[in-house]
């Protein structure tokens, strides 16, 4: 079969086309070739992060990689601008390990590797074991796939994984870990409706520290409910947000974040999220991440902007129509790009709708199966 050609530079031009195209080409095994990867930004090609999650992609499908050596000082993988992949049988239920090695968001990992690892014949789970930062800015945060990503998945399209953060990786030291056990599903996922918001059902948040007094996490905390209680439509309802300092002998590095959600009585869930910064108070990013979450909720969709483009590609795999509201805001760059590569790669059909102001992501999936023995 010849390989199907992406261009990485198209619209985000980001991380985002390597990993989901990546991930549908092992699920759909087609030979793939990216070239222009990150071509527009400031240091183009492979990132550590990026690298390290092709290398965890084709040792799950068996793959043949060129382009992302795991020999990092060759200067062979960090840097490379094309890609070529050609996937083997996806072999699921036994561990896998990822590792960043610097500081890189484990996260993003996980976006590479949980589509390919939902879908088996075998009932056995599949363990992941991802090395790297666990609270970055420019990714989500461990917390924010644990609370949000996960059980909003497992609500909509009948995934099942969980999460656990077995010890937390700060920027630049990294060294976190994350431990996920993946279900295999039994046939298909199933498609989502999920077009009316409903009310707020409650907001909940972990605002965690590490290598520092305990105190500040309880700053965010108070900064956070300082913002969200002023908001109407919070209002009598229950705002529960964690306070968590990290064993000094269970981090690399110091640290802080916060993450909060809220569950929408629709069934959506809403985040946002602030990571820890020298410089900046405790109660200013305990704010920052309440503001960011007002955001999405002002919006009016069922979704936040980043749960809205993780939830793309599962949308196409999944049996059946799928209807999202994601609020009054256009799409997102980052939602337009999965969208791309998802038509690139598939015979998924993507509409979108807007009727008195709101958008709807509609989706026919392909009703994706693992393939048999």
């Amino acid at each position: 079969m010849p390989p199907k050609f992406i261009d990485g530079s198209t619209l985000e031009g980001g991380g985002q086309i390597l990993r989901n195209s990546v991930a549908l080409a092992a699920l759909l095994s087609t030979p793939l070739s990216i070239h222009n990867i990150r071509a527009n930004r400031s240091q183009p090609g492979l990132k550590s992060q990026h690298a390290a999650g092709l290398r965890l992609a084709a040792e799950i499908c068996n793959a043949k990689l060129t382009g992302a050596s795991s020999d990092l000082d060759a200067g062979v993988s960090i840097g490379s601008t094309e890609v070529d992949f050609i996937p083997g049988r996806i072999k699921t239920g036994i561990e896998y390990t990822g590792d960043v090695i610097t500081a890189g968001s484990t996260t993003l990992l996980l976006q590479i590797a949980l589509p390919m690892l939902v879908f088996a014949h075998e009932p056995q789970p599949t363990k992941l074991t991802l090395l790297g930062g666990t609270n970055a800015t420019q990714a989500p945060q461990a917390d924010y796939a644990q609370h949000v990503l996960l059980p909003f998945c497992r609500r909509a399209f009948g995934l099942d994984a969980d999460l656990a953060i077995q010890r937390r990786g700060y920027y630049p030291k990294g060294g976190g870990r994350l431990e996920v056990t993946i279900r295999p599903v039994a046939g298909s996922l199933g498609p989502i409706t999920l077009l009316e918001r409903g009310k707020v059902q409650h907001v909940r948040g972990i605002a965690h520290v590490a290598g520092v007094p305990r105190s500040l996490a309880e700053q965010m905390a108070q900064g956070a409910r300082n913002v969200l209680n002023g908001h109407p439509e919070l209002a009598g309802i229950d705002i529960a947000i964690e306070c968590t300092r990290e064993r000094n002998d269970n981090t690399a590095g110091a640290g802080s974040g916060i993450v909060l959600w809220a569950e929408l009585d629709g069934g959506g869930t809403l985040g946002g999220s602030a990571v820890g910064k020298k410089g900046a108070s405790a109660a200013s990013k305990g704010e920052e991440a309440a503001r960011e979450l007002l955001k999405a909720l002002d919006n009016g969709g069922c979704v936040d902007e980043w749960l809205q483009d993780q939830v793309i590609i599962f949308m196409a795999l999944a049996d059946g129509e799928s209807a999202l509201n994601v609020g009054k805001d256009d799409l997102t760059l980052h939602t337009r790009t999965a969208i791309w590569v998802a038509e690139q790669l598939t015979d998924a059909k993507f509409t979108v709708e807007v009727n008195e102001g709101i958008h709807a992501i509609r989706c026919q999936g392909i009703g994706y199966t693992a393939p048999s023995a």
